[in-house]
């Protein structure tokens, strides 16, 4: 039987157990801004078609291709350009995209999908299973989300429009694994001319994809310029006959452009004092919708191939010495939210028995006397460097420079590096030019797209956003492995469990917090994307009133 949305098979089931109540919570944390808090109005107005919508972006790409490279900068335009297989609405249900109809068989080796006969690329070249198997092979080879695609071992191809994912061991994720910004399918005409994917000049330059919105211009650090494809498989979709990203690294200019109506649309703001200021202006509404399936996690990264962040004692107390209630009251005005292990707290397979660290300034001192930090005549122990994903101020810089006298109380000298933008930090990380360096990873849905890439052994690569902690623990690659090829959630809970008792104590980082996030608009924007995925989804619903 095929699967759709309105008869889900088996198949669905495992990725409709991962319901979130993110939303919930943040909504919380919206009305409780002002009682002036604004929300879309969307019900009676008809549907209008035209117009330009800028979307407001702090982060900026380094090419557009979202089969080679992960997080938000990339992950934006490359569901506009770039159509998946699935994609997923507000309470985890996947919907029909390039695919119209899927089976996941019940033994968890392989999905089916059935093409649409009406999809083609921007080149008007029809999109067949073979740019399906194309893609997801070459996600597989490239993503830095190794385990996202790991137990793909091939895509066979029966038909033009039947590609079939045949995998090693059942793999609880494939499904969600199917989404906009984790599977764009592109033309296997384009890439498969044998150079290296994540280098391909069409990541950037005269980039056919298959999605609702082509691109006209991309000037790396200001902008991108897209419009409306006209062949989009969709009928009627987009709405919009262009959509630009304008990039601006200054956050509160993009405040300001947004006041303005320059920009209509920004998305991922944490900032209290610019969750505050907006909540409050008649012009915008302000929603937390569209942020399930993200789960970001704020942490303090470190370098276990450097000293002294390779010794346990010296992380440990490093942990122990930082206040984090402080953080989360005093530097993010009561909107982190709480966290202490690696999966989102709303996470199904989260638990609470993790090893905590109590803000301890007494015991930190200890600690490092016992583990032979003696401080010299400047009362110096350690030197460090610590380096933040630049733009969001509150969730990283902010802490970034509270971690230099807090951990001075110490004995620890911490000098703050800045990088100009995000691909000087995600370099530094990449090629693990860190001490430690303070940064928010994405949970993705599910631990086997998110969190696994963190952890494993296997995935020291370097790639932003991998373990570039270069964590190593044979019994933690062992406890992953095994969640990641077993359909029962049961099963998989509690190999999560033993796996976040065991991250905690031994700390490749440290959870600070769980980011909120909230998406702003000018009333004029109707259909804010408010599914799992929010703005890393297609804006093809998305018009100007």
């Amino acid at each position: 039987m095929h699967s759709s949305p309105s008869t889900p098979s088996p198949g669905h089931l495992p990725v409709r157990c991962l319901r979130r109540r993110f939303a919930a919570s943040l909504a919380c944390a919206v009305a409780a801004l002002a009682p002036t808090l604004a929300s879309a109005q969307l019900g009676a107005e008809a549907i209008k078609n035209g117009g330009t919508l800028v979307v407001g972006s702090w982060q900026a790409p380094r090419h557009l291709n979202g089969a080679v490279q992960s997080g938000a900068a990339t992950a934006l335009p490359s569901t506009q350009l770039f159509a998946s297989p699935l994609r997923f609405d507000d309470k985890w249900n996947p919907q029909p995209y390039l695919a119209e109809s899927w089976k996941l068989a019940d033994d968890g080796m392989s999905l089916t999908l059935h093409l649409r006969k009406n999809a083609v690329f921007h080149d008007g070249t029809p999109i067949t299973s073979e740019d399906v198997a194309f893609s997801i092979m070459a996600i597989k080879a490239n993503h830095p989300f190794q385990t996202m695609m790991g137990p793909v071992d091939k895509v066979d191809t029966p038909d033009p429009y039947t590609a079939i994912i045949r995998m090693s061991v059942p793999h609880p994720a494939i499904v969600l694994a199917m989404s906009p910004a984790l599977c764009p399918i592109l033309p296997k005409h384009i890439y498969g001319d044998g150079q290296d994917l994540k280098s391909h000049p069409r990541n950037s330059v005269d980039v056919v994809g298959s999605g609702p919105f082509r691109l006209v211009e991309f000037k790396p650090g200001q902008r991108i310029v897209m419009e409306k494809f006209d062949k989009f498989f969709l009928p009627g979709k987009p709405h919009l006959d262009k959509l630009i990203v304008d990039i601006n690294p200054d956050a509160q200019s993009l405040m300001l452009s947004l006041e303005r109506g320059d920009v209509q649309m920004v998305g991922f703001i944490s900032t209290p004092t610019d969750l505050q200021r907006l909540a409050k202006d008649p012009k915008i509404n302000l929603t937390a919708k569209g942020y399930d399936g993200i789960g970001s996690m704020n942490w303090l990264a470190f370098n276990l191939e450097r000293k002294p962040m390779s010794d346990l004692a010296f992380r440990k107390a490093v942990a122990t010495a930082i206040d984090k209630p402080f953080i989360l009251k005093a530097l993010m005005g009561g909107y982190g939210i709480p966290a202490d292990g690696p999966l989102a707290n709303s996470s199904p397979f989260a638990t609470p028995d993790v090893t905590r660290y109590p803000f301890d300034l007494k015991k930190a001192n200890a600690m490092l006397d016992a583990a032979g930090y003696k401080a010299d005549a400047n009362g110096v122990r350690a030197k460090v460097t610590i380096d933040y994903y630049p733009g969001a101020d509150t969730q990283q810089k902010n802490v970034a420079e509270y971690l230099r006298p807090a951990l001075k109380k110490v004995g620890i000298d911490v000098t703050v590096r800045t990088s100009a933008d995000f691909p000087t930090w995600a370099k530094r990380m990449a090629t693990h030019d860190f001490d430690m360096s303070m940064d928010a990873s994405y949970n993705w849905g599910d631990p086997i797209i998110g969190v696994h890439r963190t952890y494993l052994s296997t995935n020291i690569r370097p790639i932003v956003w991998t373990n570039t902690q270069s964590y190593r623990n044979p019994k933690v690659d062992e406890l992953l492995n095994a969640a990641g090829s077993v359909l029962d959630p049961t099963k998989r809970k509690a190999y999560y469990a033993a796996f976040e008792k065991i991250v905690t104590d031994e700390l490749p980082v440290y959870i600070i917090n769980q980011v909120p996030y909230y998406t702003a608009t000018t009333k004029r924007v109707g259909n804010v994307p408010a599914s799992i995925w929010g703005m890393l989804s297609p804006l093809d619903d998305v018009y100007l009133k």
